[in-house]
């Protein structure tokens, strides 16, 4: 990584892109949480083989709720304030194998999490830039589930900067203060210029943070940095001709890699 995301040639694609909100009803534990509670908000993250989840409420939670939410995984965050209930938990209830994000991809439907649970639907929104694509998407789903389409927005070829791709809030979503600052005094003192201006041990004695604590701030932020980036780089690369690198396929689970590759 080099650089900073400002100093990303400013390119354009042209594109067209179609835009399709819808909500669900299938069996999900979520889904019917917010459904026995229509007070509570259920926000939804994928991550690697497990989920992260936000569940909001306007008011303190009933006894019934609380014991719900200590169902559904590892605590991450709770609180209650005047604004409500607040809980970000690690949890995998819902299994991702043929999940409908994989029908997403199956389809070339570009998938916009969070999915957000509510008074028993599941909200879902997706970006394709073949309207045939979200049509075949909405006809899959609703041969096993009920679907109710909320919107379908079609925005019309036109040059689109990279930097309306990604918008800040969502690049640096859920990133802590310690996570925020750790990557900023990485990137101010040349820690990803090639070669490396600093060390991490150089960094971490500029703070009041052991090495491995800083290493550890640094690794979660640029992880969720990548994360949050690589729905927008899928849409950045999807119009690339050829394959500049030489890719090769991925080995089926089946028949491991013998090695991975250098970096």
């Amino acid at each position: 990584m080099t650089g900073t995301l400002n100093s990303l040639p400013r390119q354009r694609l042209a594109m067209s892109l179609h835009e399709a909100s819808f909500r669900v009803r299938h069996e999900c534990p979520y889904r019917e949480i917010s459904e026995r509670h229509p007070e509570v908000t259920i926000r939804e993250w994928y991550l690697d083989d497990c989920q992260v989840v936000e569940v909001t409420a306007p008011e303190p939670p009933t006894e019934a709720l609380r014991e719900e939410i200590h169902q559904l995984g590892e605590i991450l965050h709770e609180s209650v304030d005047e604004s409500g209930l607040h809980v970000v938990t690690q949890s995998c209830l819902c299994s991702l194998e043929d999940s409908i994000v994989e029908r997403f991809e199956a389809h070339n439907c570009l998938y916009q999490p969070p999915t957000i649970h509510r008074q028993g639907w599941e909200h879902y929104t997706v970006i394709a830039f073949d309207e045939a694509d979200v049509r075949a998407l909405l006809g899959d789903l609703e041969a096993d589930r009920d679907v109710e389409v909320l919107s379908k927005t079609a925005i019309e070829e036109q040059p689109v900067p990279h930097s309306m791709l990604a918008p800040v809030d969502q690049l640096f979503d859920a990133l802590t203060d310690r996570q925020l600052a750790a990557l900023h005094l990485a990137l101010e003192e040349g820690y990803y210029e090639q070669p490396r201006g600093t060390s991490l041990r150089d960094l971490a004695d500029r703070t009041d943070v052991a090495r491995s604590t800083f290493e550890e701030h640094l690794r979660k932020a640029e992880n969720k940095l990548l994360t949050n980036a690589g729905q927008f780089l899928r849409l950045v690369t999807a119009s690339a001709s050829g394959d500049p690198l030489g890719v090769e396929s991925s080995p089926t689970p089946e028949q491991p890699a013998d090695e991975q590759p250098a970096d």
